[in-house]
């Protein structure tokens, strides 16, 4: 079966039925042949086994591939990037670079576009932020939020309008919860998941707390079964629990310990008909599936840029507002427009006015209004260098490719179970549906294999994320991975397991 058969059953929820040879470097490098998004590994440098040994700074840095000279014409085959120009061929020092979604791998453009910033900066100074300079890939400063914004559009399924870039993904979740979390008397509760990321409870806790109300009485925490998935049934069944008290609900777009993929529309369509607002955290979900925010109603959402997205440790995040909360309307007799309460700051003031220097705050129309702060011109440089890449595809082909690379590692973990004669060695809590999952493969290890596994791996030149208390989370993401890195990734495992 070629590729785009496998994409087709996959995305109709089937399995991807491999065959019998599948588990064979033959069978990947065949895949990887056909993948028409392979040149783009290209654009990312990725750790070698050299490399991430480094306990020094030397002025080197790794490289994905070496060029051997030779210009030729044709399509790119098992690894060779070949448009026109000189061959590019993988140095056999790479590693396997499976932690995506913890910290991308490093665009090339990112360098790029920070020396365009600096350049603009050491040039012409204060003025960056009014002029654009020709042969720069970037806007001017005080437009480059917005640039990004646009950029973005395609990743998260709304207008640009309906974006903005700024801060950090904790900071925005504060920033969107002190305009729509607006407790009272009878609406007071916040629907989350039992365990998120922690800095996701910290937050909502610390908001409820801040509005004077106690956290145990105000949090609904829906928990999962023993293999960490939450129904969709169970979070309506919740919903309809605490409809009539809940003001928030706030959960994860991918949970990020399962890497389950939460019916995102159906939630939402069915809270909001209850009367409730609804947010979602997209760390794990932004660059990794495709998201239609505007068409699924959603009121706000939040994301990082540092996982799929690719934009480097702390990256400036990003933050989707509805249309509908986004509104600026003038009245007759006012001489102050009206608008969704929010936290206010000059870099939210449209720019017609924003150098006035008075106090009369007219919010930019859309998200950009819920801006606050100046964003950092050298972390938005981070993150256009970022975007790119994604502007050489689209999220549809993407998610294509990672919904196969990741049934094929789903393959060849069942393979080595299936070899180990051992159910007890580890399982998968990942959802075995390809529709309910991102590009991530959540493996809870028996315990006391964790720290071992891990160490074995990087000593093999693999990068792959750890969660205690057992869970390695192998994730190939279809930018930069190859269906050849997931099957070598395999064969280390099964090293590391003693198969």
């Amino acid at each position: 079966m070629d590729l785009p058969a496998y994409v087709e059953r996959l995305r109709g929820g089937a399995a991807a039925k491999f065959p019998a040879d599948a588990n064979s470097l033959e069978f990947a490098q065949n895949l990887d042949s056909q993948d028409a998004l392979s040149h783009l590994r290209y654009e990312f440098i990725l750790p070698t086994k050299t490399s991430i040994k480094k306990d020094a700074l030397d002025g080197t840095l790794p490289s994905t591939a070496h060029t051997n000279g030779a210009a030729t014409n044709g399509a790119a085959t098992n690894g060779t990037a070949t448009n026109g120009t000189a061959t590019t061929a993988e140095d056999p020092d790479v590693g396997i670079y499976f932690v995506g979604n913890s910290l991308g791998a490093q665009p090339k453009a990112v360098r790029k576009y920070i020396d365009a910033q600096l350049e603009t900066w050491a040039s012409i100074g204060v003025n960056g932020h009014f002029k654009t300079m020709g042969n720069s890939p970037l806007a001017q400063w005080q437009d480059m939020a917005e640039d990004c914004a646009r950029q973005s559009a395609d990743l998260v399924g709304a207008s640009p309008s309906e974006i903005v870039i700024m801060n950090t993904l904790t900071v925005n979740l504060h920033m969107m919860m002190a305009s729509f979390y607006k407790p009272d008397a009878k609406r007071h509760k916040i629907i989350l998941e039992w365990r998120p990321f922690p800095s996701d409870y910290y937050a909502i806790e610390s908001q409820i707390a801040w509005h004077g109300l106690d956290p145990e009485k105000s949090m609904v925490k829906i928990e999962p079964d023993e293999d960490s998935y939450m129904a969709t049934d169970k979070i309506l069944a919740a919903i309809d629990a605490h409809a009539e008290e809940t003001a928030l609900l706030l959960l994860p777009g991918i949970q990020y310990y399962s890497g389950q993929l939460l019916d995102m529309p159906t939630i939402t369509a069915y809270a909001r008909e209850r009367g409730i607002t609804v947010g979602w955290d997209l760390a794990h979900a932004a660059g990794n599936v495709e998201l239609r925010l505007h068409d699924w109603d959603v009121d706000f959402a939040c994301w990082c840029t540092y996982k799929y997205i690719n934009a480097g440790p702390g990256a400036i995040a990003g933050a989707f507002v509805h249309e509908r909360h986004g509104r600026v309307e003038w009245h007759d007799g006012q001489d102050r427009p009206a608008y969704r309460p929010r936290l206010t700051g000059w870099y939210g003031g449209d720019k017609s006015v924003r150098f006035n220097m008075d106090n009369k705050f007219v919010p930019t129309p859309g998200a950009g209004g819920y801006q606050a702060s100046n964003p950092s011109a050298l972390e938005l440089a981070n993150l256009a260098g970022a975007l790119s890449v994604f502007n050489k595809t689209t999220m549809k082909d993407l998610r294509s490719k990672a919904l196969v690379l990741t049934a094929y590692a789903e393959h060849l973990l069942d393979g080595i179970r299936e070899d180990a004669r051992d159910d007890t060695l580890f399982r998968v809590i990942t959802p075995r549906d390809p529709l309910q999952r991102g590009t991530q493969l959540s493996v809870l290890l028996r315990d006391g294999l964790l720290d071992g596994i891990a160490a074995a791996l990087e000593l093999n030149g693999v990068l792959c994320d750890k969660r205690k208390p057992g869970v390695i989370r192998v994730a190939p993401v279809p930018l930069y991975s190859r269906f050849e890195d997931v099957w070598r990734f395999m064969q280390i495992l099964r090293g590391a397991l003693k198969l």
